[in-house]
């Protein structure tokens, strides 16, 4: 499993996220022309290589040439992000992270994350550091993220819209409260907010460095010379593969007096609260009405975040909860070179037996590109895959 580990030697922040990942092997080619997707105007990148300690490092900065006046909220940005050509799974990762940072600094200031309206947040530059984040993960194939325990400053003051906050923040430990964190005794923001949330949203948790095979690393520069090398370093490695066998319990209830439109907002909350699946199937309950089983697929220690979703956003009175065990083959995602160019493809492994799936938004963007339809694309690769 490809796996991203974000090694926070002086905290984190989102230039310095996006920094890394150039350093490690993203080409800035490509990072600009998945950002030009979002029609924003107003930046440029503007990249060069600095040295912190002796270590090489990226410094990469999003130049503001027109700012806009307005204070953007959570709904704009979501809009800004949903209405852009970028893959599905950029867009989650996006405004996932862009969730925490509301939540975070929604909390500070005892609103909700409808009503907050950000300064720092709804910048050009955090819009393009969060986006540029999801779509580096995309290109470097990162299935999970990993970090160290996140160095925070402490015993300084910094500036913001807000006013002046000590450091930490409040919204940046508010976001990373219940995560690893190492408190040092340097008075400057290490980690800002926006960096807070792309671990919150974004990280699987903290692990060591032995734990897993390096295959790149890159490095990403602040701003400022500290006593420290201002740095944050990611590793692009190779983690082996946990056991495929799993405990995970089924959550499902039946339900026969709800408005149909509401279950895809239902199941979307389902899955970004971390289920594995949620469905429906159509049953016939007592007296013949028609009903819908809705089923979920959890791990048991999601299950907290999980049941209050049945709870509060569907007409159920009760749910019923089976523990399972579930094995699973071992699945990588790889590029595999076609007629159509590089694709990518699922390689799926079982024992000695492998077989190759093409990847959904790969066909869907081949078949847009050339004119074809989506089944033939399909049918191409598929026997492509098997000569």
């Amino acid at each position: 499993m490809r796996i991203a580990y974000l090694d926070t030697i002086a905290g984190i922040s989102g230039d310095m996220t996006l920094a890394a990942f150039v350093s490690a092997g993203v080409s800035l080619d490509s990072l600009e022309r998945e950002l030009g997707k979002l029609k924003l105007e107003g930046y440029e990148l503007r990249l060069k290589e600095i040295a912190r300690s002796g270590i090489s490092a990226v410094k990469l900065d999003v130049v503001i040439t027109n700012q806009p006046k307005y204070h953007r909220h959570l709904k704009d940005i979501h809009q800004i992000i949903d209405s852009s050509e970028l893959s599905e799974k950029v867009k989650h990762n996006a405004k996932n992270i862009f969730k925490e940072l509301a939540i975070g600094e929604a909390t500070v200031h005892k609103t909700s994350i409808e009503k907050i309206h950000f300064h720092e947040v709804g910048a050009l530059d955090a819009i393009v550091d969060i986006v540029g984040t999801a779509i580096c993960l995309e290109l470097l194939q990162i299935e999970k993220v990993y970090t160290s325990p996140v160095k925070l400053g402490s015993g300084g003051f910094v500036n913001t819209e807000h006013g002046t906050m000590p450091i930490p923040t409040p919204a940046t430990i508010e976001i990373l409260k219940n995560y690893p964190t190492v408190l040092t005794n340097i008075p400057f923001e290490l980690t800002t907010p926006t960096g807070a949330a792309i671990v919150k949203a974004l990280s699987s948790g903290v692990i060591a460095i032995e734990s897993f095979e390096m295959k790149s690393i890159g490095y990403g520069s602040g701003s400022k010379d500290l006593e420290i090398p201002n740095l944050l370093r990611l590793i692009v490695a190779e983690l082996e593969t946990p056991k495929t066998d799993e405990s995970l319990v089924v959550l499902e209830t039946n339900i026969d007096d709800m408005n149909p439109e509401i279950y895809p907002y239902v199941i979307e909350k389902l899955l970004s609260a971390g289920a594995h699946d949620a469905y429906l199937i159509p049953i016939i309950m007592k007296k013949g009405r028609p009903g819908i089983l809705l089923s979920v697929l959890v791990e048991k220690n999601k299950l907290e975040k999980i049941t209050p979703i049945f709870f509060s956003q569907t007409s159920t009175l009760g749910i019923r909860i089976h523990h399972i065990e579930r094995q699973k083959v071992e699945r990588k995602s790889i590029k595999v070179t076609t007629t159509f160019g590089e694709v990518q493809a699922k390689l799926i492994t079982h024992g000695n037996i492998q077989r190759l799936t093409p990847e959904f938004e790969e066909c869907k963007r081949i078949a847009e590109e050339k004119g074809i339809p989506l089944i033939e694309v399909y049918k191409m690769l598929e026997k492509e895959f098997f000569e």
